[in-house]
């Protein structure tokens, strides 16, 4: 019987190195021979094989010395040169000097801005008016927050005696300064009734029964503070007031439309080269479209600078009465929409009250973005009116909110000092206009989809109506005309005309149960139809508006109270604060309806501001003028656009 051997190691795991060892040498084992020999034989291989292992260990220490040897070597102190040395100093001098040398930088810098102004303003002042305006803004904010952030304690002591005294004499007090305001007020209905009309008691009565429904359907009517209501109808007043009565605030107002117009006009640029020249063929896609995600691109830089957080905390420090993260809401949505102002306050919200969620909510309902409101300038409603509709109704907003919902509990944040504004997560300037651009593809897409779903589910609605008044001999039954019944005594009570009602009546059903972007493009179109000057009736259909209407149905429908941003608000602000799910869910609802009153409400302001104007343009009365034989009843018109052209 012959046995056959296998080579194992140890371990039972044949030994590879074993292995070509035998397959290098044939080696013949006689029949016979013991195991001594084949003991010898491996024993010889397993020595040959820790001497190679051996080597290889050597050469790798070897190589980790020789390594850590020109490391030391490396580490070691070496003789610096000239220049070296020298350079070491100027980085040193740098560091120790640091502050003074940014106060020598900056100095040089707004000594160079300051020679350009005063040059340009000798050139031309009147061509250099915006850029003088703008110079002396900025340093009367720059000193005035130097004043503040240094000062503070000493300015607060300063008047601390008066703020005692009229702690004191509070109870007194209040009831004089409301007599006076009731009186003033009466008075000025009176003169200015006189004067303009009584078109404007419409409206004011409009707004007291705005704020008596209010009132009324209020979910805790015992409970209601009035200081916070009637500061932000009186700042509502005062800056309508302001703006569409004085010359001053009109024409600040008006500069800064055409401002806005001519800057969001740059986006053009954008829309030419990535759709062709004929880009304006698809006015709304290609042109007003590129507008939103131009405007939301600067927003996000002006964000990353802190210029918006700036401005928005100097804005919360004139709300009065009502508790910080209302007020920074409220100032926030001025200029960002209902979704990103909550941002601001993003630590906070979890620890609000219901009250202040209910004024966080209804914030965001009554005003409208900044970004889609360059969309309804190029719509070409009036830039002006947009603007000062966005500020008044910031203060509305707070007035509705406390009146229909009361603060019922104390609030957790009270110190207006210790509020900390959220801070963008770019890191450049370069990555903040990347982001906002980016940020603005889901607000377009979300834009387009709404419009097109929207306006087909419309087109069908009229249809399936239109069918069903056939039924009854009324094939004019449309959705339109359902709303304008609905809400056409909402819209007298603004104070438009009683033949207007009807029209605006519609456009706040469109704003209501779809979106503010089709009433506005339904606005636009009737302002073009007043331009161009045609007939006022065709058929028996009204084709455009006096500019009174136009004016108030302009602030009526800047905002986003409409049921579609219903759940965006939802959804937003529980995935912010997932611990008020309950609490929001169950105030949308009412938030909708005080950000819809207080848009009504500035409406109402308007109304009662808005001074009668030439109802066509001018080239149109002359024009029309011309051609008649007879001369115009209306000569007051004709003597106004003389006027205008004269000047």
């Amino acid at each position: 019987m012959e046995l056959k051997e296998t080579t194992c190691d140890h371990s039972g795991v044949h030994n590879l190195a074993f292995q070509n060892d035998r397959e290098g040498v044939d080696v013949i084992t006689p029949k016979g021979l013991g195991d001594n020999s084949q003991r010898i034989k491996n024993s010889q291989n397993k020595k040959t094989v820790h001497t190679n292992q051996a080597d290889e260990y050597i050469n790798i220490e070897s190589d980790l010395h020789e390594n850590k040897r020109d490391s030391v070597n490396d580490e070691q102190p070496r003789l610096k040169g000239h220049l070296e040395k020298k350079y070491d100093k100027v980085c040193e001098f740098c560091k120790k000097h640091k502050t003074r040398i940014h106060y020598v930088i900056y100095g040089i810098l707004i000594t160079a801005y300051l020679a350009v102004v005063i040059a340009a303003c000798s050139l031309n002042f009147q061509r250099a008016l915006p850029l003088f305006i703008i110079t002396v803004l900025a340093i009367f904010f720059i000193c005035w927050d130097f004043l503040i952030a240094k000062y503070e304690d000493r300015i607060a002591a300063f008047f601390s005696p008066g703020e005692r005294y009229l702690e004191k004499q509070w109870f007194w007090l209040k009831w004089v300064l409301c007599t006076a305001l009731i009186i003033t007020t009466i008075c000025w209905l009176i003169f200015d009734t006189a004067k303009q009309g009584s078109r404007q008691l419409i409206s004011f009565g409009g707004l007291v029964t705005y704020v008596f429904l209010m009132f009324i359907f209020s979910k805790y009517p015992t409970r209601v503070a009035w200081r916070p209501v009637f500061s932000g109808i009186g700042m509502q007043f005062i800056l309508g007031l302001f703006i569409l009565r004085t010359k001053v605030g009109f024409d600040v107002f008006n500069w800064l439309g055409i401002q806005v117009q001519t800057f969001l006009e740059y986006s053009d640029t954008g829309a030419k080269f990535v759709f062709g020249e004929k880009y304006t063929d698809h006015f709304f896609a290609f042109k007003v479209l590129p507008i939103v995600v131009f405007f939301s691109t600067v927003m996000s830089m002006l964000y990353h600078v802190g210029f918006m957080q700036w401005l928005v905390g100097w804005i919360m420090q004139v709300f009065m009465g009502t508790t910080p993260v209302e007020s920074l809401v409220a100032a926030g949505n001025i200029f960002v929409g209902q979704t990103e102002s909550p941002l601001l306050v993003r630590p906070y919200l979890p620890y609000v009250t219901k009250s202040e969620l209910h004024a966080v909510m209804t914030a965001g309902f009554s005003t409208i973005a900044g970004s889609v409101l360059g969309a309804y300038i190029s719509f070409g409603v009036s830039a002006s009116h947009l603007l000062t509709a966005s500020v008044m109704s910031a203060p509305a907003s707070l007035a509705t909110s406390k009146l229909f919902w009361p603060e019922t509990e104390k609030p957790t944040v009270t110190l207006r000092s210790g509020l900390q504004m959220a801070k963008g997560e770019s890191k450049n300037l370069l990555e903040a206009a990347s982001q906002g651009a980016s940020t603005s593809i889901l607000l377009v897409a979300n834009i387009a989809v709404n419009l097109i779903s929207f306006l087909a589910l419309l087109a069908f609605l009229d249809s399936a109506l239109s069918w069903v008044g056939n039924l009854f001999d009324y094939p004019q039954l449309n959705f339109e005309n359902i709303c304008a019944y609905v809400f056409m005594p909402l819209s007298f009570m603004m104070g438009v005309d009683w033949e207007d009602s009807f029209i605006v009546g519609g456009l706040l059903g469109y704003k209501t149960f779809f979106n503010e972007f089709v009433a506005y493009e339904r606005l636009s179109k009737l302002i073009h139809n007043r331009e161009k000057g045609g007939s006022m009736y065709i058929n028996g259909v009204k084709q455009y508006m006096t500019v009174r209407s136009e004016v108030i149905a302009t602030y009526a429908l800047c905002g986003f109270a409409n049921f579609g941003s219903l759940g965006l608000v939802i959804g937003g602000l529980t995935s912010i604060a997932p611990s008020k799910k309950k609490e929001i869910a169950g105030g949308a609802f009412r938030a909708m309806i005080a950000g819809t009153v207080a848009c009504f409400m500035t409406a109402c302001v308007a109304g009662m501001l808005t001074v009668p104007r030439l109802e066509v343009p001018c080239h149109v009365l002359l024009g029309n003028t011309f051609n008649s034989t007879d001369f115009p009843a209306n000569s007051t018109d004709l003597v106004e656009c003389c006027q205008q052209l004269f000047t």
